[in-house]
């Protein structure tokens, strides 16, 4: 595995991270506050499946050149599965007009920053 293409993709999971934590937050208030999800939210996540799709376009062409790990099966799933979840998330939302749209929401966030850790692990060959 070269490590300069792990640093590389450090930054932008590091940015997944953070950006989908805070996402989560600020659903998880909307939430509580008994509010439905609101134009912010709707772009935030919009921006965060950009985000998402931008870390799996890098490791994948990490892939193709040879680094990752020896067993890119779990690696392609976890990706797909993340690609999937805030478009996923946002439709359930946008149905659920009453306080558990954004609750939705707010657990979608988490599950981002969480695979994207799982990915990270997945990256440097852990179980």
């Amino acid at each position: 595995m070269n490590t300069t293409a792990f640093s590389m993709n450090t930054p932008v999971a590091a940015i997944v991270i953070v950006y989908s934590l805070l996402l989560a937050l600020a659903s998880l208030i909307t939430a509580i506050r008994n509010r439905s999800m609101g134009m912010i939210l709707l772009v935030g996540f919009a921006v965060l499946e950009v985000a998402v799709l931008v870390q799996a376009g890098i490791m994948i062409a990490a892939v193709v050149g040879g680094q990752g790990p020896a067993e890119k099966g779990t690696l392609y799933g976890y990706l797909a599965g993340q690609a999937v979840i805030p478009p996923a998330g946002v439709f359930l939302a946008l149905a659920e007009r009453s306080r558990w749209g954004p609750a939705i929401l707010a657990v979608a966030g988490f599950a981002i920053a969480v695979m994207t850790g799982r990915l990270l692990q997945i990256w440097q060959g852990l179980p």
